[in-house]
């Protein structure tokens, strides 16, 4: 398969579940990318896990088109990739929160789970101390487990979610990353963190890369970004790409798709 990544690199991946760092960017570069996502959250308000801000910021809308990241998830699911998803993850300096320990594809209805791989990219440092991720290598190979809410306060999952089972952490690994560099992961790996005791913002730019023929198989509409290759499937509908930051047609396309999304994207979770 073409791509950025050695064979080395790709049979770390699919041995491991997950593959870091990847050098996506300078960090000078990384450190503008920061400046300008604070500065749309200083005119808009806080980016941290708003839907889709490559369909409203075009400085994202780029972003996600990087070569450098798209050579690196060619070498995973192919030539024909579609963003699916994209978000700002951001764990402010003592506010406590965390990750609990869960499976992504828990939630998110993609099939073949093989032609899905997400990507976080670092614009700030990701270190213990600020709560960098830490995943469980090998655990991507096993069935999605059983999840549980327990809407905790101090977890940054929506529900609070959770594997309903203990998880040996002695396994974990450390996902550290400077800015401007990358990991990419399964969506089945086990993964959480830690919060953020450092004196600084953890910041990174989280996105969900699919093959074309991957579906949606649980909600009756999707939609997604075609970023390279061709989409001779048509499983998703396409996305608006903004020409300005906030334009009214994908701003009305955004809160439609947030919407909608809400319906079903809880649905395949495990009670």
């Amino acid at each position: 398969m073409a791509g950025s990544l050695s064979d080395a690199a790709t049979s770390r991946y699919e041995r491991d579940g997950v593959l870091f760092p990847v050098r996506v960017m300078a960090e000078a570069d990384a450190g503008e990318l920061r400046r300008r996502m604070e500065d749309s959250e200083a005119r808009h308000g806080r980016l941290h896990y708003a839907p889709k801000p490559h369909l409203v910021l075009p400085f994202v809308a780029e972003l996600v088109r990087h070569a450098a990241i798209l050579d690196a998830v060619e070498s995973l699911v192919g030539p024909d990739i579609l963003l699916w998803d994209s978000s700002f993850i951001v764990k402010e300096p003592g506010d406590g929160k965390r990750v609990s320990w869960h499976q992504d594809l828990t939630y998110w209805g993609l099939e073949p789970t093989e032609g899905v791989v997400s990507i976080w990219l670092a614009l700030a440092p990701a270190t213990v101390e600020s709560g960098a991720m830490k995943m469980i290598p090998g655990s991507h190979r096993g069935p999605i487990r059983r999840h549980r809410d327990t809407f905790a306060a101090d977890n940054i999952l929506t529900r609070g979610q959770e594997i309903a089972e203990d998880i040996d952490e002695s396994r974990a690994v450390d996902i550290l990353l400077r800015p401007g560099e990358m990991s990419l992961h399964h969506g089945r790996i086990f993964h959480g963190s830690q919060p953020n005791r450092s004196a600084d913002r953890r910041i990174g730019f989280n996105a969900q890369y699919i093959a074309a023929g991957v579906r949606q198989v649980v909600g009756r509409w999707d939609s997604a970004t075609l970023v390279r290759g061709q989409d001779t499937h048509g499983h998703f509908a396409p996305e608006p790409r903004p020409a300005a930051e906030y334009d009214p047609i994908c701003v009305g396309f955004q809160e439609d798709m947030a919407k909608r999304r809400k319906e079903y994207i809880y649905a395949a979770a495990v009670p």
